[in-house]
């Protein structure tokens, strides 16, 4: 496994304040020995730990740790005494007995005299051994074949507009205007840089859970394309929901859910970048890129349309949605995000029950799209992420058929990537499509 290591470094500085009229604060920074905190070895999962307190009081107490799989289920505990003088500081060092594949949930706690705190940490040990069960049905492929040619009978009608009101002296941009699956009308941004070469590699955005795609006004080298499928952005009146929740519109019904045509405007959108080649797009370059739903859709369309080239994916939902949904259940029941809804419908709907889910989604699932992606592929995660779980995540890009392939992991984040992952993706783009 390739992993691209962030150059950010990892500590936490949290302040809590106890204790009247005292005065002070107390900061931790917690790093784990292996820097993105993906540990091959089991032996050398440890954490190291520096206690600094400002308060001109003595600070006694313990610092302790709890270690959990991901599915909540407890694995080991260990405490240590410790007292700091005034203005003074401790470093600690916890080795963590954690043996199989798979990511564990580390909770360290803090309880001095006027400090009272506990800080949530993952980490993964040997994750490229992770294996996910396959659920993937046996009519898939033949499925997704019959969906696909039901889209290229619909005539997509393109309309292209120059928006000289968004244009800027650099960058023009255009508002797209297409039929896509049932003929429903889909709009996306399309923005081109005014100096460039007469051919443009082109980056290809699709949109997160319910998210409003605009127009891009900060790529130089790219042509970039960002499309708002049915429901997002202003492709919202392409689809009524009656109230509601998006992703369980029609979910006891796979010919009708919402994704499979979702899935159907994404590869729409790769329609209209491949059949507009006079615009200065080069149609032998294109990416895809998305993050969260985004992350799950770049996927699946990949695996669906080789026209994609490359693709960058960070923190993918619904990755491996067996192991996301009870994951969600056990360790995060009260986080409401996409996979909750489904658990909560699961336990609210009479009738609908956790297999039925699973009937509808294993046709939808990215994990079952990972073995037809063949192009290369970098992803970005963040540990700490309660909507997709690294595991998930993991699962799913061990999956991928391509031999070409980097995994970003930031370990202090939750459902996003840190800065410099941007800049590493950008430069990644730029040297597979060999630009200056």
């Amino acid at each position: 496994m390739s992993v691209a290591l962030p150059v950010a470094a990892y500590s936490q500085t949290p302040e809590h304040e106890e204790g009247g009229e005292a005065e002070g604060e107390v900061f931790l920074d917690i790093k784990p020995k292996i820097r993105n905190a993906i540990f091959n070895d089991p032996a050398e999962v440890a954490y190291d730990i520096k206690v600094k307190s400002t308060y001109k009081e003595v600070q006694e107490g313990k610092v302790s740790y709890e270690l959990k799989t991901d599915y909540g289920k407890h694995v080991s505990t260990d405490s240590v005494k410790v007292k700091i003088g005034p203005g003074g500081s401790k470093k600690l060092s916890f080795k963590i007995p954690a043996k199989t594949p798979g990511f564990y949930e580390l909770s360290f706690r803090f309880n001095l005299s006027l400090y009272d705190d506990t800080v949530r940490r993952v980490f993964g040990v040997r994750p490229d051994q992770i294996v996910a069960e396959n659920n993937r049905p046996a009519d898939f492929v033949s499925f997704w074949q019959k969906t696909r040619d039901s889209l290229s009978k619909v005539p997509p009608k393109y309309r292209v507009l120059e928006r000289k009101d968004l244009s800027t002296p650099k960058i023009t941009v255009y508002l797209v205007e297409m039929r896509s699956w049932n003929n429903a009308l889909i709009r996306g941004w399309l923005t081109i840089p005014k100096n460039r070469p007469k051919k443009l590699p082109v980056r290809y955005r699709v949109p997160g859970y319910l998210v409003t795609m605009e127009p891009s006004m900060m790529e130089d080298d790219f042509a970039v394309f960002s499309i708002n499928v049915r429901g997002n952005g202003n492709s919202k009146d392409a689809i009524n929901t009656k109230g509601i929740q998006y992703n369980l519109y029609n979910i006891g019904d796979r010919n009708n859910y919402v994704y499979r045509a979702v899935y159907m405007d994404c590869l729409r959108g790769v329609d209209f970048i491949a059949s507009h080649q006079d615009m200065g797009l080069d149609t032998s370059r294109i990416s895809i890129d998305g993050g969260s739903q985004g992350g799950a859709l770049a996927i699946v369309v990949a695996a669906l349309d080789k026209r994609i080239k490359l693709v960058t994916t960070e923190v993918p939902l619904y990755s491996d949605i067996h192991n996301a949904v009870r994951i969600s259940k056990a360790m995060h029941p009260n986080v409401q995000t996409p996979v909750w809804y489904m658990n909560n419908y699961v336990s609210q709907k009479t009738g609908f029950t956790e297999q039925r889910l699973f009937k509808t989604w294993d046709y939808f699932d990215p994990l079952n799209f990972a073995g037809m992606v063949r192009c290369p592929v970098l992803m970005g995660i963040g540990l700490l992420d309660e909507l997709c779980p690294p595991s998930c995540s993991i699962a799913m890009y061990n999956r991928l058929a391509t031999q070409k392939k980097e995994l970003w992991v930031t370990p202090d984040k939750g459902h996003e990537v840190d800065g410099n992952y941007y800049r590493f993706q950008y430069q990644w783009l730029r040297e597979y499509f060999l630009l200056p």
